[in-house]
């Protein structure tokens, strides 16, 4: 099977690998139609990441069921599925508690596993033609009857729909309040949307990219352009010096300021300076124990030089970690399916999977106009 393998620092590349198949009677085999470029794929494609060369990479994945193992009952031969990106088992302590970002089964001596993901278990990504999903029936995610008609919709409930949903859940975010959310990349969009479907009344988001910001916009979303770092003033302009009720951080450990230079410790303070009082604050963005290849010491050993005291003083909350995808998957779905949600809008390119090396190329640049690229295996 052609796959997209990744060599070494911004080095991958799409040859011939190994096809996947049933290792294990509760396997189901996918054949990949639509897999996605997250922004988390860009920490390993940089080398900031210990990803082991060789490796398969893509957690965003959508494809037809060609095969299932002996033990699968649900999951038919056929079936158009989803895959979140981080794999569970169904029955560990976690996975029963509907936390399946931490399964405690798929990758002994750590909580969760993932595809083609740097110190998530040695699952293979779905940036290849095919793909081997562990515990088949609870992992796929079965999709209604318009699943190849809406598929570049559907195939965002594998990470970033559901992730800009837990941000949302992170954050507390209800009826009638005002969120303000730092990143305006594929997550940030989608928490703006769920903040949006939860009924805020006004969501900010905060980025110094555009392009990015007129998607915002077109969500419904007031664009907060940081460029000249003055973002947090504006913000609390527009809240009448109160800050927004919650407030959601997606960018995570790599976030840079107006010059460029990266400060991982930025958005995290700057959301105790735009969030009210008391107010919650949810981080879905990236951080790493770890970080060697960090400009600042502390990042090194994943540590940020915090605003503890103003957050303690405010009185403020902050939950974090990665989405349990399979708690929300289903209910957007379903958003999706009566066209409540349409999460596609922020695509901004579809290419074949042989178009891979360019397009992480382009999108690590932050070339303008390169918000969303999904590949399409096969074509």
């Amino acid at each position: 099977m052609k796959a997209l393998v990744y060599n070494g620092p911004r080095d991958v590349q799409v040859k011939e690998m190994p096809d996947a198949k049933i290792e294990k009677e509760t396997d189901v085999l996918v054949r990949i139609t639509t897999t996605n470029i997250c922004g988390s794929d860009l920490h390993m494609y940089e080398g900031r990441t210990e990803m082991e060369s060789g490796r398969i990479l893509g957690h965003e994945n959508l494809g037809q069921v060609i095969a299932v193992g002996k033990a699968v009952d649900r999951v038919k031969v056929g079936d158009m599925v989803c895959l979140p990106f981080n794999i569970g088992c169904g029955f560990c302590a976690n996975c029963e508690r509907g936390l399946s970002g931490f399964c405690l089964t798929v990758n002994p001596g750590t909580a969760g596993g993932a595809y083609g993901f740097a110190g998530m278990g040695p699952y293979s990504g779905g940036q290849a033609e095919l793909l081997r999903v562990p515990y088949g029936d609870y992992n796929c995610l079965v999709l209604p009857e318009d699943a190849q008609e809406k598929e570049n919709d559907y195939v965002m409930l594998s990470d970033i729909f559901p992730t800009g949903y837990h941000a949302t859940e992170l954050a507390s975010v209800k009826p009638g309040q005002t969120v303000v959310i730092y990143g305006a990349g594929p997550v940030g969009l989608m928490a703006a949307t769920s903040a949006f479907i939860k009924g805020a009344s006004q969501v900010f988001v905060v980025d110094s990219h555009k392009d990015r910001l007129q998607l915002a916009e077109k969500i419904g979303a007031t664009a907060i352009d940081d460029t000249e770092g003055d973002g947090v003033q504006r913000v609390l302009e527009l809240t009448k010096g109160q800050g927004a009720d919650c407030g959601c951080e997606c960018v995570g450990y790599q976030c840079c300021d107006r010059h460029g230079k990266e400060v991982p410790n930025l958005t995290m303070n700057n959301l105790v300076q735009t969030v009210k009082a008391t107010g919650s604050i949810g981080t879905v963005g990236v951080f790493l124990p770890k970080d060697p290849g960090a400009q600042d010491d502390l990042a090194k050993e994943g540590k940020l030089a915090f605003d503890f005291g103003q957050f303690w003083f405010k009185g403020q909350k902050i939950a974090t970690g990665q989405a349990n995808v399979k708690a929300y998957n289903r209910m957007l779905s379903n958003l999706i399916h009566v066209g409540k949600a349409k999460p596609s809008m922020i695509v901004s390119h579809e290419l074949a999977l042989e178009q891979a090396p360019e397009a992480y190329e382009n999108f690590d640049a932050r070339k303008q106009g390169w918000t969303k690229v999904i590949l399409k295996p096969g074509k």
